[in-house]
């Protein structure tokens, strides 16, 4: 079986006139997991450990394993240093922050536009801080 993509599943969604018959046709194509749940499919996928990951993501060691245990949400930018640690294209990370509820990186925002650029060049979490520092934005931790 094939994936739908979000636009697929929204020009659907937008033609449906009952929601019970959209999710008939689409339910496999939902996200149902917990953020953590998901995060730790993605360090399977990739071959990451939470340790390494962790470390690149310049949280502190208590922090980054409550956020993979999920006994703690993380705000939007400890997702971020995260996503960034494990080095997800910025699809992915957008993904992510969807399915935890916080918002996208937005390229109309200065501060988003510096972590969108820092992302697409393969900057670490320190790269990405620094420019933002350097730009006097807070920065990520």
């Amino acid at each position: 079986m094939f994936t739908k993509t979000t636009g697929e599943l929204m020009d659907e969604l937008m033609q449906s006139h009952s929601f019970s018959e959209y999710y008939k046709e689409n339910s496999c194509h939902f996200i149902n997991d917990d953020l953590h749940i998901y995060l730790s499919k993605l360090l399977d996928k990739f071959e990451l450990t939470k340790t390494d990951v962790i470390r690149k993501s310049e949280l502190s060691e208590v922090y980054g394993y409550q956020i993979f245990s999920g006994h703690r949400k993380p705000s939007r930018d400890s997702l971020l240093c995260i996503c960034i640690a494990m080095q997800l294209s910025l699809n992915e990370i957008q993904s992510i922050l969807k399915v935890a509820g916080l918002a996208v990186l937005y390229p109309k925002n200065e501060r988003d536009s510096l972590i969108i650029i820092g992302i697409n060049n393969h900057h670490s979490v320190a790269e990405i801080n620094t420019d933002l520092y350097d730009n006097k934005f807070d920065t990520l931790n």
